[in-house]
């Protein structure tokens, strides 16, 4: 299954030797799921013919906001309304999450309560799941017919599905703790630093990124055209 990434962002270049780019991270961390990977750095305007390209679709997270003004902004959105309308499954990370909310008629903003950086815990109605997150911006209304899925504290609209077809997280399975050390070396300028220390504390931690990583490999393959 041939699964298209929608580049929306660049790893740090301090952080590229070590880490890798972000259509690396979410490869590895659907190996041994049979999925074929092909990625389009749409953050660069590179973008598919259209939804048929590839069988099934991630979007990557970024550190650009959904709701700013980038020349490659409305056309991912024109994308993501056409990979919906298509029925192939679509899932979205982060600025994924955030990018498809608000492209399906959702609001992304900055959210009022800050920073979320480092491992937290989501609650998934069937299980609580540890992932890490890095991010400011939040969806704040959801589109119409999203159903919620998973919720932190900190994180009301943490997951959640629309249709049958889209699946979308805030926070990062792809980030293990080298890429979370990484982004507090070079990242964390505007994050308080209390929540700095925190996230660094919680490194050694296990995350459920492998547990995630195949809830998100049974959505994609369930979906395929």
């Amino acid at each position: 299954m041939l699964i298209g990434i929608l580049q929306t962002g660049h790893v740090p270049d301090a952080l590229i030797g070590e880490v890798g780019d972000y259509s690396g991270m979410f490869e590895r961390l659907l190996a041994g799921h049979d999925f074929i990977f092909r990625t389009w750095n749409v953050v660069d305007g590179e973008f598919p013919e259209n939804a048929e390209d590839a069988q099934g679709w991630l979007i990557t997270g970024s550190r650009h906001g959904a709701y700013e003004d980038h020349d490659w902004i409305a056309p991912l959105e024109n994308l993501i309304r056409e990979i919906a309308a298509s029925g192939r499954p679509l899932v979205g990370i982060c600025f994924g999450h955030q990018i498809i909310a608000q492209a399906m008629g959702g609001k992304v903003e900055k959210f009022r309560g800050g920073w979320s950086v480092g491992r937290q815990v989501y609650d998934f109605g069937d299980t609580e799941l540890a992932l890490n997150a890095w991010h400011q911006d939040q969806v704040v209304d959801l589109p119409e017919g999203a159903q919620v899925i998973a919720e932190s504290d900190f994180c009301r609209n943490a997951a959640m599905v629309i249709g049958s077809n889209i699946l979308t997280v805030q926070p990062h399975p792809e980030f293990d703790a080298d890429m979370v050390r990484g982004l507090i070396e070079h990242r964390s300028g505007t994050v308080p630093p209390d929540l700095v220390s925190a996230a660094r504390a919680t490194l050694q931690k296990p995350t459920d990124n492998a547990e995630f990583a195949a809830r998100m490999a049974a959505f994609l393959q369930k979906g395929a055209k």
